[in-house]
């Protein structure tokens, strides 16, 4: 299986993607760790993604797309993989496509989980409240990173849903209830 998992900030990507990559037996991929991987280890990739993830920006897809080829290529990702974070532009999602259909790995599912704008807000609030150690856990940088998302990122579900690729899945409820209805979709 090969999957992405969308949604805006705050909808339990990340939680979501951990469970379902347990399930599947399949290498999670969060280019989000990734990037904090980077900032963590001091290297100049790491400080100039650091600069865009302090500001509530998206790392520039140059910078995205040589993470996602390299980790991509790696041995735990010849029986799948779930992508976490990643495409997050129209032209990040299309780079993705071509890439896969060179390594002969596309895609053979997309979901999204959608959660209401004050859900998100109000979730990030708490995780940033519960000391998450993220820079970006905020009521202010969460409302610029919903901005972007909705400008920027929402995009790539109607390229997905133009694709016939695309499910969406209610984010609402408990982890183990979101888990059930994505794994009613795959």
């Amino acid at each position: 299986m090969r999957i992405v998992l969308l949604g805006p900030p705050g909808a339990g990507k990340g939680t979501q993607a951990v469970l379902l990559a347990e399930k599947r037996g399949i290498p999670h991929i969060s280019t989000g760790q990734m990037m904090r991987d980077a900032v963590s280890s001091g290297s100049d990739l790491g400080k100039k993604v650091k600069k865009f993830l302090d500001a509530g920006e998206l790392v520039p897809d140059n910078l995205v797309i040589e993470l996602i080829k390299e980790r991509l290529s790696r041995a735990d990702c010849r029986t799948g993989f779930l992508l976490d974070g990643f495409p997050r532009t129209l032209e990040q999602a299309k780079s993705l496509t071509v890439l896969l259909k060179s390594l002969n790995k596309e895609l053979t599912h997309v979901i999204e989980i959608t959660v209401p704008e004050s859900v998100i807000l109000e979730r990030i609030k708490r995780r940033g409240e519960t000391g998450s150690g993220r820079s970006d856990d905020n009521t202010e940088v969460a409302s610029k990173r919903l901005q972007v998302y909705w400008a920027q990122t929402a995009p790539v579900s109607k390229y997905y849903q133009e694709l016939g690729s695309l499910v969406e899945v209610n984010g609402l409820g408990t982890i183990e209830e979101v888990q059930s209805r994505i794994q009613g979709k795959i």
